[in-house]
């Protein structure tokens, strides 16, 4: 089943605001992601961002689940989460 990859377009070409890491991926061996990974995980760990799933048998802590790939907006894209946003801040504290 083919899952949605924000990086690519349906034709399999890669979104302009994801050239930049695009390339970096390529040019990057896997080993230096895994390390990327594993280092973020340790420091995840060491400072306490974790939560527990309470009620679950074991509860035991979990990291709070991130990518090491970052999430690239457009400028229109995050202007329209930005309004929605701001939008429900202001709905909230009212």
């Amino acid at each position: 089943m083919p899952c949605f990859d924000e990086m690519t377009l349906p034709d399999g070409s890669i979104r302009d605001v994801y050239q930049r890491v695009a390339r970096w991926l390529s040019d990057s061996p896997a080993e230096l992601l895994e390390s990327r990974r594993s280092q973020a995980e340790l420091l995840f760990r060491r400072i306490g961002i974790t939560f527990a799933v309470y009620g679950e048998a074991d509860a035991q802590e979990r990291l709070i689940p991130f990518d090491v790939i970052p999430r690239v907006l457009a400028a229109a894209e995050w202007d329209t989460l930005r309004r929605g946003l701001e939008q429900r801040v202001k709905a909230l504290n009212a």
